[in-house]
C-alpha cells in the first residue's frame, strides 16, 4: 500500500501540472492532453489493481469496476487526438468527449456494490470529505490577497477592507452551514447504517456524489471573490462604486447557490424530507442575483454576507441540532474516557 499510495501521489502531480493543457495543447515539449490521459491512465490502474487483489471473485470485479474506468480513459484518449483548431467543430466535440467519460464513471459509481467495496470505519470516512472541504474553504481565503494583490504600491482603501471582510463572513457561513451540524448527522447516520450495502450506497451518494457541488460551489464563489476584490482594488471610478464584470456576479452568486443546493441535496439523501431553511436561501439568492449584478461590488458582497449569516443564525433554531451536537459530544467523551483509561493501564 505505501508503493501504491506513492505511485499515486506522483501521478497526481504530474496530472495536476498538466491541467491548462488538458484540453488543448501548447506548442513546445510533450503533449499535454496525452500526458493527462497517461496520468489519469495510471490512477484509475493502480484503483483497479486495488480492487483485485482484495475481490472474492476478481474476473467478475475487473469486469464491472475496471471496464468502465476503461472505457473513460478511451474517450479521454481520444478527445486528446482529436485536432486542433484547424476543425471548427473539434472543441465541442472534445467537451462532449469529456462529458461521456465523466458520465461513464458516475454510472458506473452506482454499481459499487457489485464488486464488494464498503466502509470499514464511518468515522474515518466522514474525515476525509470533511477535510477536503476544508481544504477548499481555506483555498478561497487565498483568493481574497490573490484578488488585492493589485494594490501593491498604493495604500488599502477601506472599500478593499470593508469587501474583504465581507467575503470572510462568506466563507466563515459556509463553514459553519456544514460543520456546525450537518457534517455531524451525516457522520452519526453513517454508524447507525449497518447493512454493507445499504452503508456503500449512503457513502457514495452522500459523500463521493453530493459532496461535488460543495466544492465546485466554493470553487466558484472563489474565483467570483477574487475577480470583485480586483475590481475594488482597481477601480474606474470610486472604489466604493466599483462594479464587477458582467459574468463576476454570477459567478459569485451561483457559487453559494451551487454551495447551498448541495447542502439541501444532502439533506434530502439523508433524512429524506426537504430542508426548508437551504431551499427558501437558494430561491431566494437566485431570484435576487439579476439585482445583485446592478449593485456596486462592495454593496454585493455585503448583500450576499448578510444574507449567509441570516440562514446561519435561523439554521441554530433547528429542532434536531440540539440532539445531533449532544449524541456528537457524548461520543467524544467516551471516546476520550476509553483511551485514557487505556493509557493509564498500558503506558
Amino acid at each position: 500500500m505505501p508503493l501504491i499510495g506513492a505511485v499515486t501521489v506522483a501521478a497526481l502531480f504530474v496530472l495536476n501540472l498538466t491541467l491548462p493543457e488538458a484540453f488543448t495543447d501548447r506548442p513546445g515539449g510533450p503533449s499535454g492532453p496525452l500526458v493527462f490521459v497517461t496520468c489519469y491512465l495510471v490512477l484509475r490502474s493502480v484503483q483497479v489493481l486495488v480492487v483485485l487483489t482484495r475481490a472474492d471473485r476478481p474476473g467478475r470485479a475487473a469486469l464491472r469496476f475496471g471496464l468502465p474506468r476503461l472505457a473513460a480513459v478511451t474517450l479521454i484518449l481520444a478527445a486528446a487526438a482529436l485536432p486542433g483548431h484547424q476543425w471548427r467543430h473539434s472543441g465541442w466535440l472534445r467537451v462532449g468527449l469529456w462529458a461521456l467519460a465523466v458520465a461513464v464513471e458516475f454510472i458506473a459509481g452506482g454499481r459499487i456494490r457489485s464488486v464488494g467495496l464498503g466502509v470499514v470505519s464511518a468515522a474515518h470516512w466522514a474525515e476525509r470529505y470533511a477535510l477536503i472541504l476544508l481544504v477548499a474553504l481555506g483555498e478561497s481565503i487565498i483568493s481574497l490577497g490573490l484578488g488585492s494583490e493589485s494594490t501593491a504600491g498604493r495604500p488599502v482603501s477601506w472599500a478593499v477592507i470593508v469587501a474583504s471582510l465581507a467575503g470572510v463572513t462568506v466563507i466563515a457561513a459556509l463553514w459553519w452551514m456544514y460543520f456546525d451540524t450537518l457534517a455531524l448527522a451525516l457522520e452519526q447516520r453513517l454508524h447507525r447504517t449497518r447493512d454493507p450495502d445499504t452503508r456503500a450506497a449512503f457513502a457514495r451518494d452522500v459523500y463521493a456524489y453530493l459532496h461535488l457541488p460543495l466544492i465546485a460551489g466554493i470553487i466558484l464563489f472563489a474565483l467570483g471573490l477574487k475577480r470583485y476584490l480586483a475590481a475594488i482594488a482597481q477601480p474606474h471610478g470610486g472604489p466604493w462604486l466599483a462594479r464587477p464584470a458582467e459574468l463576476d456576479h454570477r459567478v459569485l452568486y451561483a457559487g453559494v447557490i451551487v454551495y447551498i443546493a448541495g447542502l439541501l441535496a444532502l439533506g434530502v439523501r439523508s433524512s429524506h424530507r426537504v430542508p426548508p431553511l437551504p431551499t427558501a436561501a437558494v430561491v431566494a439568492l437566485a431570484v435576487g442575483l439579476p439585482a445583485a449584478g446592478r449593485l456596486p461590488a462592495v454593496a454585493g458582497l455585503a448583500v450576499l454576507a448578510a444574507v449567509c449569516v441570516a440562514l446561519v443564525l435561523l439554521g441554530r433554531r433547528e429542532p434536531a441540532r440540539e440532539q445531533v451536537r449532544r449524541t456528537a459530544l457524548r461520543e467524544q467523551l467516551a471516546a476520550e474516557q476509553e483511551q485514557s483509561e487505556w493509557r493509564r493501564r498500558h503506558l
